[in-house]
């Protein structure tokens, strides 16, 4: 009886392809210094949370189920009066994913969600903000298969932010370029 512990295929696809890949195009001195992938957050606001109540668990239900791990209702931070909104009202839902959970994550975001959101090109390569680290906007929650369509009264969308430890643009593209990330085409020099 083997007792071989299980490490997500992105994860090894990691250690054996991406880390040689970025070494020899930033040309790195320790294999410490190539960048990778910290943590992904989703985040999800709920239109109408205020008016209706169970819109907030729906959300914390859909991305639990999405992302495999518990999400956490979000709390206003202030009152908002236009909005009739309060301090500490719940709005919408959140998760951030680390270790094997993360890598299963980003792996069937690649592999099946992404491919089945209508007329994909690929996703651009513009979003990085300038300290290494990149996000998605996802226009429904439907893309993912842990969604049933049929329960779905809202078709709502969400932010996925990728944070790595990357230091500038280039490495981070890079880095998630190299872990199969469908960027729309190659990246051009912009001044």
């Amino acid at each position: 009886m083997s007792t071989a512990k299980y490490t997500p295929r992105l994860a090894d696809k990691y250690q054996q392809e991406v880390i040689p890949a970025l070494m020899k195009k930033f040309s790195y001195k320790s294999v410490m210094q190539a960048p990778k992938l910290e943590k992904i957050c989703v985040n999800r606001g709920v239109n109408g949370a205020v008016a209706d109540k169970k819109a907030v668990d729906v959300a914390v239900d859909e991305l639990s189920n999405i992302t495999g791990q518990k999400a956490v209702p979000t709390l206003s931070k202030k009152d908002i009066s236009n909005f009739k909104l309060r301090k500490g009202m719940p709005i919408g839902a959140r998760v951030t994913l680390r270790g094997e959970r993360m890598y299963e994550f980003l792996d069937r975001l690649i592999s099946v969600a992404l491919p089945r959101v209508r007329d994909f090109k690929g996703i651009s390569d513009k979003a990085f903000d300038g300290r290494g680290n990149y996000t998605l906007g996802v226009t429904e929650q439907i893309i993912f298969p842990e969604i049933d369509i049929d329960k779905v009264s809202k078709i709502t969308g969400m932010d996925i932010t990728f944070v790595t430890t990357a230091q500038t643009n280039e490495e981070a593209y890079e880095l998630l370029k190299e872990m199969g990330m469908p960027f729309k085409n190659a990246k051009k020099d912009n001044n």
